[in-house]
């Protein structure tokens, strides 16, 4: 659980920087963050990018579905 929040943090994190991203480029950016703490799964980094576009911290581009838009 607490891995979560973790993933949680460093996703906002990086989408406020950045304010738009594909899933993918997100995934690599996680990873290359946290390797030194866990390795973190690429699916458990997308539930917790589905969990925060439910939360409305991000949404999905409308033009364009592989891009995350950063609202909070």
């Amino acid at each position: 659980m607490k891995s979560a929040f973790i993933l949680d943090a460093v996703i906002v994190r990086i989408m406020k920087s950045k304010k738009q991203s594909t899933t993918q480029e997100i995934i690599t950016l996680v990873i290359d963050q946290i390797s030194s703490q866990f390795l973190p799964d690429p699916k458990m980094i997308k539930k917790r990018i589905e969990s925060l576009i439910e939360r409305d911290y991000l949404q999905r581009d409308s033009n364009d579905i592989t891009k995350l838009l950063y609202l909070a």
